[in-house]
């Protein structure tokens, strides 16, 4: 069977995609709210906590509405029914707060347990959810669990949603590490009933009408201050025989004296007469704590996996931030570095000065708004030129215009619609010299730039060469911000890469290249959506050099609305992925292809896919670090990144010797601009993944294109002036062939070829 033979269709497997799914908006608005819930519910059980100790003195208000037989009551508190309990005679509740704690609970327990002793632990829900092990061992060796918010969080001062939200998330914790619940509940920053003010006791009814009993203290032993062993003994001895609530704590800093303080306090009050009891167990509670229900079990579990994965994700994320950081740090640096060394080599000349003529190639496709200025633009050369327009088939009349124009040297070439790779083909095929200038139908040439581009061809190495593109249309912000980018973004890229070797892209927009080269790469592919990248890649692959000369200035029509923008870019994104994925061979070839592959992928790789894509995870994270974290500190890193950017782009404006005003814009590209471009970014890479395609698109012409100045109108009185570059085209021709006229524009196809020329190659 022949190898050639086209495989048949496959139903619709085949069939090319034109239209982007929208799935990927689906999932990418799940991710964001997936982060946004985690990152919430971090910021809330992580940073609305209250670290301030129990003890710390705080102002009391009036007590009013605090009922007499409460103030001057236990310390055991049921506000529904108004009443309160002391712990039995002789009888010590021995409490502990603010754990679990991973160091200290454990020495406690240990503690109790040689003792014989158990205690009452009320525990803090993000500590439980943190250390589930800990709070199902106090529960196993027989001590008693209880409440002591979510956060730590002062109750009395808190509102009425957040005081349900913390007793019913912290109950839910200590039922999804223990399995069971309980109703007994301290409050943050409480001592004894007589302390109580009219907002605590507001907080105590609450707290009872969601069925809690709210426990108090009698005694402080104070080891928050940690004043020594002998002190924290010495204050949790009771004076006579009263029953006592010991406040001691578990957790909140270093409890060694706490630990040391319960070894010789337990035996003393044994000795003393005192027996040990829970809080339960001292005022004759009937089942304080209980078996969870499975539904409470099970949510409570769930939160604790919650709590737990946004910890990792929090951890993961700021891990990803500061690589991110510090990489882009390091490209800034490797840019401007680059770019003052660029600067010093250009300076250089090639070699020997490149006089011999250039066909210039211009696909077009319904370019009638521009194509006039195009053309005139690229006679008024002060090099040989030639002009070849490819119509592809447009319907607005592109390639009467340009006939209607009679300017010689000047070829239109019509073919039906094909694509814009099968234009540039077909002006290849068509074109006479050997050194190739391709320009899309919307670009405009300064004088200089043809035979500023192909000075690097002095090089046999050099293959290609990229010139630099500027945004015509710069007014509004959108156009600022494009020609900021266009400037900064591109332009300081494409100094790296050609000190690096690894060039990527010649633009579309104004690029040159050897005919040799082309030849042996096969000439335009169509296989991506970004043939420019393709083919540069090709070149890169094939051995040639890629330069980048940002002297050849060219002007082009940016988008002027952000649909527009975001069709190109999407285009752009799309097909660069579709490249990169085409060349990956070159990660592990050698030479100039290992260049591109370990250099050029790479960073194309990080840069311009994997940060985009990281970038919704900092406008995510730059939101919860100015709610939750220090908002000062967060614009202070937003201002020296913007100061950071503000500093290369002077620069930049500087190299391309462009008024730095635009970059007043630039604080406020960070909010619209920056967004749009990772979000094409996100559906470039989303679209690739699934298989589909793009076509083709061709953008929105404006008319801002402008005929240079002084440019011969050869279909007017001046009709008998021949255009600077055909002038010089005509004198390179009488040189080559004696004395004899030829005709232009046939006298390019009569042009010698040079030897590089036939070099074998694939047919085009």
């Amino acid at each position: 069977m022949s190898k050639n033979r086209r495989r048949k269709p496959r139903g619709r497997h085949s069939s090319v995609r034109n239209v982007p799914l929208r799935t990927h908006w689906l999932l990418l608005s799940t991710l964001v709210l997936t982060l946004s819930a985690a990152l919430l519910l971090q910021g809330y059980s992580r940073h609305m906590f209250d670290r301030r100790a129990d003890g710390v003195p705080r102002a009391q208000g009036p007590a009013a509405a605090v009922p007499a037989q409460i103030a001057s009551g236990g310390p055991v508190i049921d506000a529904v029914a108004t009443r309160s309990a002391r712990p039995a005679e002789h009888t010590i509740a021995l409490t502990f707060d603010d754990g679990p704690d991973p160091v200290w609970t454990p020495k406690i327990l240990d503690v109790l347990r040689r003792n014989d002793v158990h205690a009452t632990f009320f525990t803090v829900g993000t500590q439980v959810a943190a250390h589930p092990d800990l709070a199902r061992r106090i529960v196993t060796e027989g001590h008693q669990i209880g409440l002591h918010t979510f956060t730590h969080t002062d109750l009395g001062a808190a509102p009425a949603w957040r005081r349900s939200l913390e007793l019913r998330e912290s109950q839910l914790a200590v039922a999804g590490a223990t399995g069971v619940t309980t109703a007994l509940l301290r409050p943050p920053y409480s001592a004894g009933s007589d302390a109580l003010d009219d907002a605590d006791w507001s907080a105590v009814v609450q707290a009872g009408q969601e069925g809690y009993l709210t426990v108090l203290t009698t005694l402080d032993s104070e080891d928050w201050r940690r004043p020594g062993v002998a002190r924290i003994v010495a204050g949790s001895t009771p004076v006579g025989t009263g029953g006592q609530v010991l406040l001691m704590h578990d957790s909140g800093g270093d409890r060694s004296q706490t630990v040391a303080a319960l070894e010789q306090l337990i035996p003393q009050l044994k000795a003393s007469g005192f027996r040990f009891a829970t809080v339960g167990e001292a005022v004759s509670l009937s089942d304080p704590v209980r078996p969870a229900a499975a539904v409470e079990h099970w949510q409570g579990a769930a939160l604790i996996m919650a709590l737990r994965a946004s910890n990792g994700i929090l951890d993961g994320i700021s891990w990803l931030l500061w690589a991110a950081g510090a990489i882009s740090l390091l490209r800034a640096v490797a840019v401007f570095v680059a770019a003052r060394r660029h600067v010093r080599l250009r300076r250089k000349p090639w070699g020997k000065t490149v006089t011999e003529p250039v066909s210039v190639i211009v696909p077009a496709y319904n370019e009638s708004a521009g194509i006039e200025a195009a053309v005139r633009s690229l006679l008024a050369s002060d090099h040989p030129v030639e002009v070849i327009v490819v119509d592809d088939g447009s319907t607005d009349g592109t390639a009467d215009i340009v006939e209607a124009l009679r300017l010689p040297g000047v070829r239109v070439v019509r073919q039906q619609n094909a694509g814009k790779p099968a234009a540039l083909n077909t002006g290849i095929a068509a074109a006479s010299c050997n050194l190739l200038v391709m320009v899309d139908g919307d670009t405009v040439f300064e004088p200089g730039a043809v035979r500023m581009i192909v000075q690097p061809f002095a090089n046999r190495r050099v293959g290609a060469v990229s010139g630099n593109a500027k945004v015509v249309n710069r007014g509004g912000l959108l156009g600022r911000w494009q020609h900021i980018e266009y400037v900064v973004g591109f332009n300081l890229d494409r100094r790296l890469f050609d000190l690096a070797e690894c060039m990527p892209t010649v633009p579309g927009a104004v690029g040159a290249f050897r005919r040799e080269a082309l030849l042996r790469v096969g000439g335009v592919s169509d296989t991506t959506l970004a043939e420019d990248t393709d083919l540069t890649m090709a070149l890169c692959r094939d051995g040639w050099r890629v330069v980048y000369e940002e002297r050849a200035k060219a002007w082009t029509e940016a988008p002027a609305s952000l649909g527009a923008l975001w069709k190109q870019r999407y285009r752009w994104c799309y097909g660069t992925l579709q490249a990169m994925w085409k060349h990956r061979g070159a990660l592990t070839q050698r030479g100039q292809a290992g260049k591109l592959g370990r250099r050029g992928l790479l960073y194309l790789l990080m840069f311009q896919v994997l940060l985009p894509l990281l970038a919704p995870v900092v406008d995510i994270f730059a939101v919860y670090g100015l709610v939750f974290l220090d908002p000062l500190r967060i614009l202070g890193l937003w201002t020296a990144f913007l100061l950071l950017q503000a500093l290369m782009g002077l620069y930049a404006f500087r190299l391309d010797k462009e008024r730095p005003g635009p970059l007043w814009s630039l604080p406020f590209q960070q909010f619209v601009y920056r967004q749009l471009m990772y979000l094409v970014v996100i559906q470039s890479v989303f679209t690739a993944v699934a298989g589909s395609r793009l076509r083709w698109q061709r953008m929105e012409r404006y008319g801002s294109l402008r005929v240079p100045a002084g440019t011969p109108d050869l279909t007017g009185p001046a009709a008998g002036t021949v255009p600077p570059g055909l002038e010089l085209a005509q004198s390179w021709v009488e040189a080559a062939h004696g004395d004899v006229p030829v005709p232009l524009p046939s006298a390019f196809r009569s042009v010698p070829r040079d030897a590089g020329a036939r070099t074998p190659g694939r047919s085009i």
